[in-house]
């Protein structure tokens, strides 16, 4: 059984060992043919590569050789540059010579021309030069007087056209009311009962109202009126605001006349505030001191020829905007100090001074910037310099208190300016006739032609207005006209 198991497995194991020869007989086969066939492959790619590299050294080598070919041809081309740059050289060369030597001869003729005319002339060329520059400057003289006359007549026109138009944009954008108000402020009366209760206790109820207000109050016989009469218009306002609530209240004796007087000041005193808020918002200005508002707020019972200040200084400050942003000047300065520019106005009583040199010294003490202040200082001209917002705010200045209807004046101030303007023009020698027209605005002055030529009218319209500007003082500007007129009359018989 032993021998038959161990035969089994000799039969088995002697299989296995015949069938793995034969598996490696096939793999080596088989190997060797995968080798000869990777060694044909090199071979092949070999070839190829070989063949890639000879191509693309063929191509260089041609590449080459092109290049050479320009390189030697641009040489050539370089060479035949040089070779007629050369040529040029040479022949400029000997041009300058042959130049040089002409005017060598050109200066030696006119060496000797001079001498001959010196000689024919008897003077030498200094004095020739001289005797031709006074000649020149002589005829020069009148053409250059009349040019220059033109180029500033057309220079003014340009200017003037230019500032209309700025002009006339900036007032058509501001509309506003005209405010004239008077001295006398007129308080109804319900009946005339009113006035005899006023009247009363031989007239103590008057004394201590006018005691309590500083105003006068006028009773005559105006029928259910009675008129407030002071130069300040705040006591006025106290007092006519008091007059009324004692009215409403029918019960009127010296006690209760001054307990209603401080009421109304507390009114009036809340009105000046909300008034210097209001304008300030109007003129859309931020950041102002509360005693900047304050003192704003006061100028709505300041009047100037009968113009309301607070009502003026909204104008200002709203024209003064536009002209600044029309020339390309800081809006935020021009603005602020249009609006702040009479706050001078309201204290000048109580400082003394100009009033614009208070108000920016007040502005610069209350926080606004050195650029506001001395806008605010120079809109009258009273000082040395003159920056572009201040010159800005004067003229808004101007635009405001000199429209028709803004302001008035009693008739004695404007004859005598009227007249003044008309003295100051006949005192010129050469001044035949001179008229003062709309308003003192204009003076036209006719001249003896056969004394003042025409560069003379020009001196003299200068000479006038320099004699005004010392001499006179008015709203907005004066425009001076000097006419010369030549007649020719004959008689045909």
């Amino acid at each position: 059984m032993r021998q038959a198991l161990q035969k089994l497995i000799n039969f088995f194991t002697g299989g296995k060992i015949r069938s793995a020869a034969k598996e490696a007989t096939a793999i080596l086969e088989e190997a060797k043919a995968k080798e000869k066939e990777t060694l044909l492959q090199a071979k092949e790619e070999a070839v190829k590569l070989r063949s890639e590299a000879e191509a693309e050294a063929r191509q260089r080598r041609s590449e080459l050789q092109r290049q050479e070919r320009r390189l030697g041809q641009k040489e050539e081309s370089l060479e035949r540059k040089i070779e007629l740059m050369e040529r040029r050289d040479h022949a400029l060369t000997s041009r300058e010579k042959e130049i040089e030597n002409t005017r060598s001869s050109i200066e030696e003729l006119k060496r000797r021309e001079l001498q001959q005319l010196e000689l024919i002339s008897g003077m030498s060329s200094a004095e020739a030069k001289e005797f031709l520059l006074n000649a020149v400057e002589s005829e020069v003289h009148d053409d250059l007087a009349r040019r220059m006359r033109q180029v500033e007549a057309q220079m003014r026109e340009e200017a003037e056209q230019r500032v209309r138009r700025i002009l006339a944009g900036a007032i058509q954008r501001c509309a506003s009311d005209v405010a004239s108000e008077t001295t006398v402020t007129v308080v109804s009366l319900p009946n005339d009962e009113m006035k005899e209760q006023l009247i009363r206790r031989e007239g103590r109820n008057i004394r201590a109202l006018e005691s309590a207000t500083g105003v006068d109050l006028i009773v005559d016989d105006t029928p259910e009126a009675v008129s407030l009469s002071c130069f300040d218009p705040i006591r006025r306002e106290i007092a006519r605001i008091a007059l009324e609530k004692l009215i409403l209240d029918g019960r009127i004796h010296p006690g209760r006349i001054e307990e209603m007087v401080e009421k109304a000041k507390a009114e009036v005193d809340a009105s000046i505030q909300a008034e210097g808020e209001q304008a300030a918002y109007k003129a859309g200005v931020t950041g102002l001191h509360p005693e900047l508002v304050k003192v704003l707020g006061r100028l709505k019972y300041r009047f100037s020829y009968g113009q309301n200040v607070l009502t003026h200084s909204l104008e200002v400050s709203y024209l003064a905007a536009m002209l600044a942003s029309e020339i390309g000047a800081d809006v935020a300065v021009a603005k602020t100090a249009g609006l702040l520019h009479d706050i001078g106005k309201a204290v000048d009583h109580e400082v003394e001074g100009p009033h614009a040199l208070i108000g920016a010294d007040m502005a610069k003490r209350l926080g606004k910037s050195p650029e506001v202040a001395q806008a605010i200082a120079e809109h009258h001209g009273e000082t040395d310099s003159m920056s572009l917002e201040g010159l800005i705010v004067s003229a808004a200045d101007a635009i405001s208190s000199s429209r028709p209807g803004a302001r008035r004046e009693s008739v004695e101030h404007y004859l005598k300016r009227v007249e003044a303007l008309e003295n100051i023009a006949n005192s010129f020698t050469g001044v035949e006739k001179s008229f003062a027209i709309q308003a003192g605005r204009e003076i036209r002055i006719l001249v003896k032609p056969h004394e003042v030529d025409d560069l003379g009218a020009l001196r003299l319209a200068h000479d006038i207005v320099k004699r005004i500007e010392e001499t006179l003082e008015y709203p907005g500007q004066v425009k001076v006209t000097v006419i010369r007129e030549t007649r020719a009359v004959d008689h045909a018989k």
